[in-house]
């Protein structure tokens, strides 16, 4: 199938009806597409999936009943096709009629007409159907409700910001690799090849690009003179602030970013130890770590039993970025206000809870351990450390003094946007006699 529509409509379908991640449907689609089609399958299947509950409330203003379960291809394509005519600068008739041809690829051809006509009255009483959808909040800000109402109690100030800035394209920022370059000298760099880049306000070793560009293509890639990572992300190794001579835990380590930031800043370490339980994504992390040329000890295995692999030893700092939500990079993975579930915050709780509970007696006296999520909600966040510290005397607060996010309980919260960063969570604990 080479029908650019019809491929995003099958994608949406996997996403939204299935139950299945655009970051494992995407790859093999984009595959089947012919490369001058790639970027704007891309961008149909990322749009429609980022403003699909505004999108799925449109089509149900215009349809008498809903489509049958085995036609969500019909309506996803539908979906995509309200997605150009709304977000897109493809002229309408062009929208219309190649949403109606994908019917064919999807042989699926008596929905024609209906594909037809439901496009073509969006596109006569845009305005009015507009006006319908914005009485919800969930189709006004293309988020599930139950989210929405879990940012309103834990940020009454500033839900309608953050619901905004999820439906935003997050910026490229770049960790530039201290052992070869300055932000400031690798900025000279890209400017000889006249691209612009902006040094970060809060992460010394950020720089954001004006335009997304092909990381292949920019200089020194290959020679590990940088990283894509985000902005927030980047704050975890200044937070750690690893020592020479000592051992770290990276837990849930995996693709690898905040491990090759915690090197690239102390080269002297003693070791670090990166696990994941995920073999896949630790691979990802022995490809960082060479292209970087950098070097770690990897453990496949369990964070939440991992006492079994260090034979007693301890370290003088962990970092746990702990399984979460992922409510804070909903503009970087749209697919999640779709695949994420409201129950899914108390089992992740309890997860986050048995992590800290295993990885805490392999802290040594005077140790640090950096939590992290990027998550917005609290209860995986400052309240699982509030927990944490009620539990545990021989447990302190390190308090963290920043000009960047909310100073919380414990911990400080970023909220997505802020100075173009995701949204993160950062609390540190240290161990006492």
């Amino acid at each position: 199938m080479n029908n650019v529509r019809a491929l995003a409509a099958k994608t949406v379908q996997d996403v939204a009806y299935r139950g299945r991640s655009l970051a494992t449907q995407l790859p093999p689609i984009l595959a089947q597409c012919k490369p001058r089609d790639k970027s704007l399958l891309q961008a149909l299947c990322y749009g429609a999936l980022r403003y699909h509950f505004r999108l799925k409330k449109l089509l149900q203003l215009q349809m008498s009943k809903p489509l049958k379960t085995k036609d969500s291809d019909i309506e996803s394509l539908l979906i995509v096709g309200l997605y150009q005519l709304l977000y897109m600068r493809t002229p309408g008739h062009a929208a219309v009629s190649e949403a109606v041809t994908a019917t064919q690829a999807l042989k699926k051809g008596w929905a024609k007409g209906l594909v037809n006509g439901v496009l073509r009255n969006c596109q006569r009483n845009l305005d009015t159907l507009q006006a319908q959808a914005d009485t919800h909040y969930s189709s006004q800000y293309s988020h599930p409700d139950w989210l929405i109402k879990k940012l309103q109690q834990a940020w009454p100030e500033q839900w309608q910001d953050i619901l905004e800035e999820n439906n935003q394209h997050p910026p490229m920022t770049l960790r530039i690799n201290a052992q070869h370059h300055t932000p400031e000298s690798y900025q000279q760099q890209l400017l000889k090849l006249q691209i612009d880049s902006t040094p970060h306000p809060h992460s010394p070793s950020a720089l954001t690009l004006a335009e997304p560009q092909d990381v292949t293509q920019l200089p020194g890639f290959a020679e590990g003179w940088f990283s894509v990572q985000d902005g927030a992300a980047q704050l975890a190794a200044p937070l750690l602030d690893a020592q020479a001579g000592e051992r770290i835990l990276d837990a849930c380590a995996a693709p690898g970013g905040k491990s090759c930031h915690i090197l690239e800043r102390q080269p002297q370490l003693k070791e670090l130890v990166a696990i994941d339980s995920d073999a896949t994504r630790l691979a990802r992390v022995e490809e960082n770590l060479q292209r970087l040329k950098l070097s770690a000890t990897l453990h496949c295995t369990d964070a939440g039993d991992p006492s079994s692999e260090w034979n007693g030893e301890q370290f003088e700092r962990i970092l746990l970025d702990a399984p979460c939500s992922a409510t804070g990079v909903i503009r970087r993975h749209p697919d999640i206000k779709l695949l994420r579930k409201e129950s899914d915050i108390d089992e992740l709780a309890r997860v986050q809870q048995h992590i800290l509970e295993a990885l805490w007696p392999l802290l040594k006296v005077g140790g640090r351990l950096l939590y992290a999520t990027c998550s917005l909600l609290p209860k995986e966040n400052s309240e699982q450390l509030s927990q944490f510290l009620a539990s545990h005397p021989e447990a302190q607060e390190h308090i963290i003094t920043a000009n960047w996010g909310i100073r919380c309980t414990v911990g400080r919260q970023i909220l997505t946007g802020e100075a173009g960063m995701d949204g993160f969570y950062y609390g540190c604990i240290e161990k006492i006699a």
